[in-house]
């Protein structure tokens, strides 16, 4: 399982651990991912997904999982996340239609 985040594309960095000595050896730094279930009130279901914790503070502030997805690039999400997308944008422009 890949150390990515599906909403937001932050992964893993790499940097060096310097010493008193000023020795620097490589290391690296993991993004703080979490499995929740985020709510999709467009679709009307629960989602799992491995999200990392500024990613899940970014989906609250904008206000929910379909808002996140709609104003997010394709180029960040993951695959799993680019195909809810597109399920929540299928729902939300049915949506007007049939309400009209």
């Amino acid at each position: 399982m890949s150390r990515i985040c599906e909403l937001t594309g932050k992964g893993r960095m790499v940097g060096n651990n310097v010493s008193h000595a000023n020795n620097k050896t490589k290391r690296t730094f993991l993004p703080n991912l979490q499995n929740v279930t985020l709510i999709s009130d467009a679709l009307g279901t629960s989602v799992k997904l491995r999200v990392s914790a500024h990613g899940l503070r970014s989906v609250e502030h904008v206000g929910g999982l379909d808002n996140w997805l709609v104003k997010t690039t394709d180029d960040k999400l993951s695959l799993r996340a680019r195909r809810l997308k597109r399920d929540v944008a299928k729902k939300l422009t049915a949506a007007p239609q049939a309400a009209a």
